[in-house]
């Protein structure tokens, strides 16, 4: 034993230091007595203060060196891992897929194959409501999920995006399922902890439980262009090292406060496999999709009415700004005085360096919602979003399972048509679809010839035909090519 003094601003303590060895002192901790004495036990004047007291391990709370041990382990990643795993639920799909596709009239005599896929997902609601990507369950006919405690359950589609990569399933008879907590993206730090997880080999390893990867933020804000056989563009997306493999598509990307950030979507690959170039949508635009879905069976974008174009990059390839191409009259950027050939500079928070960044800005908006856009020359200004034009538009049924809207400046400038007027499809049966060959999108521009300038003008000629029971032609327009329909039959 040996006595130490060590003095802290001006305040002396004593400690009795004790060497644990076979008296069986081993694991006791060393406790001083404050020199803060109450009046009925101070000391003599000039005496010391009693040693410290010795107290055994079991009545301290100092950790075991095993306990040190186990809480060292017990890492922010495994936490996270802990706290969202249990929601994260493996996606097996079947599709039925034609052999090969030339028009819409293969439709009638090609013959289908069965195929399968697998992907991630995560529950979000304790009555089943699932998070995944539009990629996994496109074209699905059956949708079977599968919990880390290997229950199944069969799923049906709520709703799919594809502009987004968002789709929501809800699962038949579940109930008290454990849901993964929900964060943000708004706040992301380039470099802090995320936590990738899914199930990249679908049903092919021996248990349900899914798969764990750790990595960082590398970057935010991302566009991916589609190549080779992919479809769509991925915007404004977070993109981490975290290990994302296929299979993993759908599922949570993940805090250091086990809190979801976003859905796993894409990696950039040569081999196939992960090369720390892993993408995910932030779960701030799934959630806003996901509830639009929910409410309305469709998204509910926004719409400003202009259109803008590339300019030119420097010689290392830059570029400031994008150019105004078109304004359409009485859209809320007319009315806020922007004319087509601005440099359009800046959206909201978001710098314009390509015509992607400006889409990404408008994906993340709502009908309703306020923007602030610099433009060259001016002033900023506040500009209130719109519902797109084809959604206000006034419907008219043609027939019971066809409706359509007249086509109007906004509604070319918001499809991309060629077809300055006519009648576009917004809603049609999938037995009438079969019949006409008429899809979602299609501008009917003829009936037999006689040219359609309205939507009531395309009901009353299509009702002509059905009453008189006369073979009818369609002329339309489909992804800003014309197409004539055979001669078709009221059934």
């Amino acid at each position: 034993m040996c006595n130490v003094n060590i003095t802290f601003c001006n305040v002396k303590f004593t400690f009795l230091i004790v060497v644990a060895g076979a008296a069986g002192l081993s694991g006791c901790e060393i406790v001083p007595r404050s020199t803060n004495w109450p009046d009925s036990a101070a000391p003599a004047a000039g005496a010391e203060p009693a040693a410290a007291t010795i107290l055994p391990a079991s009545l301290s709370s100092a950790p075991t060196p095993q306990e040190s041990i186990a809480q060292s382990r017990t890492t922010a990643i495994v936490r996270a891992a802990r706290r969202v795993a249990p929601a994260v639920v493996t996606i097996s799909v079947r599709r039925r897929e034609r052999v090969r596709r030339r028009s819409f009239f293969d439709d009638y005599f090609l013959p289908f194959r069965e195929t399968q896929g697998h992907g991630s997902g995560f529950i979000i609601g304790e009555g089943g409501t699932v998070l995944t990507n539009h990629h996994v369950v496109e074209g699905a006919t059956e949708i079977l999920v599968t919990l880390p405690d290997a229950r199944d359950f069969d799923a049906r589609l709520v709703g799919s995006d594809p502009a987004s990569d968002i789709a929501v399933l809800a699962l038949d008879g579940a109930a008290d399922l454990p849901a993964a907590p929900l964060g943000t993206a708004a706040d992301l730090m380039i470099g802090e902890w995320t936590v990738a997880i899914g199930n990249p080999f679908g049903g092919l390893l021996s248990n349900a439980e899914p798969s764990v990867t750790a990595g960082v933020v590398s970057a935010l804000g991302r566009h991916i262009v589609p190549g080779g056989d992919d479809e769509g563009f991925h915007l404004g997306m977070i993109q981490t090292d975290a290990s994302i493999n296929p299979g993993n598509s759908g599922g949570p990307l993940v805090n250091a406060l086990g809190e979801v950030i976003g859905i796993n979507a894409s990696i950039l690959s040569r081999s196939g496999g992960s090369e720390g170039l892993g993408f995910a949508i932030p779960i701030d635009r799934a959630l806003k999709v996901a509830g639009d879905l929910a409410r309305y069976g469709e998204v509910r974008r926004a719409w400003l009415g202009l259109d803008v174009d590339a300019v030119e990059a420097d010689g290392f390839g830059r570029s400031r700004g994008v150019r105004v191409a078109r304004v359409t009259p009485g859209s809320p950027a007319a009315e806020a005085g922007i004319r087509a050939g601005a440099r359009l500079v800046r959206a909201g928070k978001n710098r314009m360096a390509t015509p992607l960044d400006y889409a990404a800005a408008l994906l993340d908006l709502g009908a309703g919602d306020r923007i602030e856009l610099a433009v060259d020359g001016m002033e900023p200004v506040l500009i209130e979003a719109q519902p797109l034009p084809s959604v206000t538009a006034e419907r008219v049924e043609l027939l019971r399972d066809l409706e359509v809207v007249t086509v109007t400046p906004g509604i070319q400038a918001e499809r991309g048509l060629s077809s300055t007027e006519g009648a576009l499809v917004v809603e049609i049966s999938e037995l009438l679809a079969r019949r006409t060959g008429l899809a979602r999108g299609d501008v009917l521009l003829a009936v037999n010839n006689t040219r359609l300038g309205t939507a009531r003008e395309a009901a009353a000629a299509l009702r002509r035909t059905q009453q008189r029971g006369r073979p009818f032609v369609l002329l339309f327009e489909r992804s800003g090519r014309v197409v004539r329909t055979g001669l078709l039959e009221w059934t």
